[in-house]
């Protein structure tokens, strides 16, 4: 007979009041599914492990609804829970390292008396974006099984697979043997432990020989690097395929294709100010271009996911996983979030948009190039 645990006995183990268990159970977060021999309710193993969850990501400064969506997520086992509070706890760890070992070099340079330039202030911050963003990445970005069936298909019949820009592993392919690239420690930290052995380098930069691989790949990442035309030529040096994720910024009005840039976010296209031209990328390794539609359920939590869920982008947590609103800035993103929750509160999104409720994915410029 399976084992129960009284609300009083869990609530102690918890560390938790027993006022605290019982919201969770009127709001459907952790509802005890067992009865005591008296008739009381009582936790199994199944709702303590959930539970477990619940106190582990409310730790980690998510809301309850957020929290809500990560438990339930039909898609993550015990397993998957695990490996995406082990990744949120490392990158902390190393983001707060980072900046006691960055506030003892500032301490030790006034001791002696030196001046500390604004750019030595801020390097507390840190200086890569990832290492700003990629903290956030296991809770909302996960592989779109349609999305990786295009990248996937796209490899053809390769056997040995570089991801360069990895991350945290999405859309690398199970079935073949994959060697991921990834300049970010804190990206490198939240990969999980049956991913691809993964080398810390830059796109710029591969440390492999001419040919080394089957196929190449990129998802999601060359508008991060340094040098994308570079970072391509590379790939392309090292693999006799190559298969990229990325945007196009070449067609007429290409920021109003998605509301939230259009109506919400007009300094999304500075982010992009620079970037090479999609004809300019295909061009660099010989490719040709095919669209990505995003599905409207769409797993993984991009920039563009959540075009017919506007109420995403009123959460803190998703939008910490997109490296645009890093990019535009504080003020930007308080502006944009206020307008587009004032427009949903009164209706006027819904306006505007009412013709998207009908389609089940939408081109917003998600290109691939496969050479």
């Amino acid at each position: 007979m399976e084992e129960h645990w009284t609300v009083g006995r869990v609530a102690e183990l918890a560390g938790v009041s027993v006022r605290t268990l019982h919201h969770y159970d009127d709001i459907g977060l952790v509802r005890p599914s067992g009865r005591t021999a008296a008739g009381y309710r009582a936790y199994s193993t199944d709702d303590v492990e959930r539970l477990r969850e619940v106190l582990a990501y409310r730790r980690l400064g998510f809301g309850l609804r957020e929290i809500a969506e990560l438990v339930g997520d039909p898609g993550a086992d015990a397993v998957a829970h695990l490996g995406r509070l082990r990744g949120l706890l490392l990158a902390r760890r190393e983001r707060v390292d980072a900046m006691v070992a960055a506030i003892d070099r500032e301490l030790e340079a006034r001791a002696r008396g030196l001046t500390v330039t604004p750019e030595e202030q801020l390097g507390l911050l840190g200086a890569r974006l990832y290492d700003a963003i990629g903290g956030a990445y296991p809770a909302t970005r996960r592989t779109d099984p349609r999305i990786a069936a295009r990248i996937w298909d796209a490899l053809g019949d390769a056997r040995t697979v570089v991801n360069v820009g990895a991350g945290t592993g999405s859309y690398e392919p199970a079935d073949r043997e994959v060697t991921a690239v990834e300049p970010s420690a804190v990206m490198r930290g939240q990969r999980p432990a049956y991913a691809a052995a993964c080398v810390s380098a830059d796109a710029e930069h591969l440390p492999f020989a001419d040919g080394s691989f089957d196929a190449a790949m990129a998802v999601s990442t060359v508008h991060h690097w340094r040098d994308p035309l570079a970072g391509l030529r590379e790939m392309r040096r090292v693999a006799r395929r190559v298969v990229v994720l990325t945007f196009d910024t070449d067609e007429p009005g290409w920021q109003d294709r998605f509301w939230l840039t259009r109506d919400y976010l007009p300094e999304f296209a500075d982010v992009l100010h620079g970037f090479p031209s999609l004809a300019g990328m295909a061009g660099a390794i010989g490719a040709r271009t095919e669209p990505v539609p995003v599905p409207w359920d769409c797993a993984d939590g991009l920039f563009e996911a959540y075009w017919r869920r506007p109420e995403a982008y009123l959460r803190e947590p998703v939008r910490r996983a997109m490296s645009v609103w890093t990019r535009v800035g504080p003020d930007a993103e308080r502006r944009a979030v206020r307008h587009l929750g004032d427009d949903l509160a009164s209706g006027r999104w819904a306006e505007r948009n009412g013709g998207l409720a009908a389609l089940d994915s939408a081109d917003l410029g998600l290109r691939l190039l496969i050479a």
